[in-house]
């Protein structure tokens, strides 16, 4: 057993504090990896603070992990020690459901194992990547380019893939007017992808002060949601919107800027249910869809796809002991657009 270095909580009250685990061994089929980056996500902050009901203590979070390979089992084929590899929002699944099947283990109809707050298959719990180190099934480990900076490819296993997956879905492609709204942390990739996709991107955001960093992130429109006069222009204008907004706010405000046929994604979650009339959507055969990350040959699709393409997360790279501040800054809106860790700093 490998002990561990981590930071956790230990109950939904406490900071995040130095604590010290122990790993399995690499078993067969195993890839354990020295954890370089790990990205910072909003669901970290639910999970440590008990906010969705399943909260489980002590609790290491982290589930945007990219690191080296130090050590592999027997039989692993895909991973040789000192390649780069990845570690995203699950580390295993069922893997004979017809969801597993299909390479959607995110909808694993057993329930995937989530990297961290999830339990083995062993009935040992999971913890995730603010730590050293990781053991991962190679069939659940992603290969990791060397042509990017690591750690803005930290935030492709969550923030990346949530955003590629339903933008693919939905099947966006050059001359589709694409909708984003809120630019934060999925938003930001949101607009690198539909951009890459080629589509005439529109960044719909409260904030004003919001259009400067849109346009460098290559969007083409910037458009006020709080002027009713733009608002009103937009009407019947897109074909797809993807709303990364987690904060409460109507939906039929957007499904009316929607062509006919148009969709609205939903990947952000509001606190409470939201209220919508049947008649925004029948009158122009518009549709609600919701998304959760992607399967790993998915993720795999997007990392290439970034490596090609030459497409990171915006970070702020921090050290392991400025976390509980980082938390309070991303509950404030004050980070552009990802905070990852620097696991060299835990050492």
């Amino acid at each position: 057993m490998a002990i561990t270095k981590a930071y956790a909580a230990k109950s939904a009250n406490e900071l995040l504090a130095p604590f010290d685990f122990s790993r399995r061994e690499p078993r067969t089929h195993d890839v354990q990896i020295e954890i370089l980056y790990c990205g910072v996500c909003h669901s970290d902050i639910h999970q440590v603070r008990g906010e969705w009901g399943n909260s489980t203590f002590p609790m290491v979070p982290g589930h945007e992990i990219v690191g080296r390979v130090i050590s592999v089992g027997e039989h692993v084929t895909k991973f040789k020690v000192g390649d780069l590899a990845g570690v995203g929002c699950f580390v295993d699944s069922c893997r004979v459901c017809d969801s597993c099947k299909e390479g959607l283990e995110q909808y694993c109809e057993e329930g995937m194992v989530g990297t961290y707050n999830g339990v083995e298959k062993d009935g040992t719990p999971t913890y995730g990547g603010y730590s050293t180190q990781i053991v991962v099934d190679e069939k659940y480990t992603l290969k990791i380019s060397d042509k990017l900076p690591l750690a803005g490819v930290a935030p492709l296993l969550c923030a990346g893939i949530t955003t590629y997956s339903p933008l693919k879905h939905v099947g966006v492609k050059k001359g589709d007017r694409v909708a984003v709204l809120g630019l934060g942390g999925l938003g930001h990739m949101a607009v690198k992808f539909a951009v890459a996709f080629g589509a005439e991107v529109t960044m719909l955001s409260s904030s004003p002060s919001k259009k400067a960093d849109a346009e460098k992130l290559g969007a083409h429109h910037f458009a006020l949601t709080s002027d009713a006069e733009t608002m009103k222009s937009l009407e019947n204008h897109f074909d797809t919107i993807l709303n990364t907004v987690s904060a409460q706010h109507e939906y039929i405000t957007y499904l009316n800027l929607l062509r006919t046929n148009g969709t609205m994604i939903v990947v952000g979650v509001p606190p409470a249910p939201i209220s919508i009339h049947a008649f925004p959507l029948i009158m122009k055969r518009r549709s609600i869809i919701g998304s959760l990350i992607g399967g790993i040959k998915e993720t795999q699709e997007m990392l290439d796809f970034c490596a090609e393409h030459q497409i990171v997360s915006e970070v702020e790279v921090i050290n392991m002991d400025y976390i509980n501040e980082a938390y309070e800054r991303v509950l404030k809106s004050d980070v552009r657009y990802r905070f990852v860790i620097d696991m060299a700093s835990l050492k």
